[in-house]
């Protein structure tokens, strides 16, 4: 019967919760020592979930934000999946070539694909809101549309294409809702940027969705 308190997997037994030190005489002062306790893993679960571009396209604003809110809970949790209730249909592929052809894209932002990182200040990099060389609006406190200021500049976003070629970045839709097509590619900008920025609360958030007619 094996013991309880015996480590057996030691070259010489020792308690359990305690194993062998190398080199030491069976039954010497110090031959077992304390193992390292095993600290329970945490966090490392991902927040961002990918779809095929045609899939997000067909989905509702509310189908696009249950999946996103979904992974986003499951992230937080350290958990990499998130949950079954939140799958959808119409992503099968036929091997990996038609899975490649299937232009995954992040769902909370399907301009960038799904391993693309968001733009974010590089080192050396310079926030610019004034002067020579402004890639980003100054934000303001009132004001809709272009007057809305916040987001970047077209040389902003010039200047970060140049250095990301993949990149499908773009300057905001400033237009009225009213002034836009339904169904059309800047309408579905505008409502994909609006439903994904509604938590948005600090001055440069606000002046964005503004910005947008969010």
């Amino acid at each position: 019967m094996e013991s309880p308190f015996l480590n057996i997997n030691s070259p010489i037994n020792c308690w359990k919760g305690y194993q062998r030190v190398p080199g030491t005489a069976k039954g010497a002062k110090g031959s077992c020592k304390k193992s390292p306790a095993t600290k329970k893993q945490t966090g490392g679960g991902t927040k961002k979930v990918c779809l095929p571009l045609a899939k997000i396209r067909s989905m509702s604003s509310g189908e696009k934000s249950s999946v996103i809110n979904a992974k986003r809970a499951a992230g937080a949790k350290g958990k990499y999946k998130r949950s079954s209730k939140s799958n959808v249909t119409g992503t099968k592929s036929n091997g990996l070539r038609d899975w490649v052809k299937q232009d995954w894209r992040q769902v909370a932002n399907p301009s960038l694909k799904c391993g693309e990182k968001a733009p974010t200040e590089k080192k050396g990099d310079v926030r610019r809101t004034i002067g020579k060389g402004k890639n980003f609006n100054k934000a303001n406190d009132s004001g809709t549309g272009a007057a809305a200021g916040g987001g970047m500049t077209q040389k902003g976003v010039d200047s970060y294409k140049a250095k990301n070629p993949k990149s499908n970045l773009k300057t905001a839709v400033t237009k009225k809702p009213s002034e836009l097509k339904p169904g059309s590619k800047p309408a579905k900008r505008r409502k994909a940027f609006c439903a994904r920025s509604k938590s948005w609360k600090s001055k440069r958030g606000l002046a964005a969705r503004r910005r947008w007619n969010c």
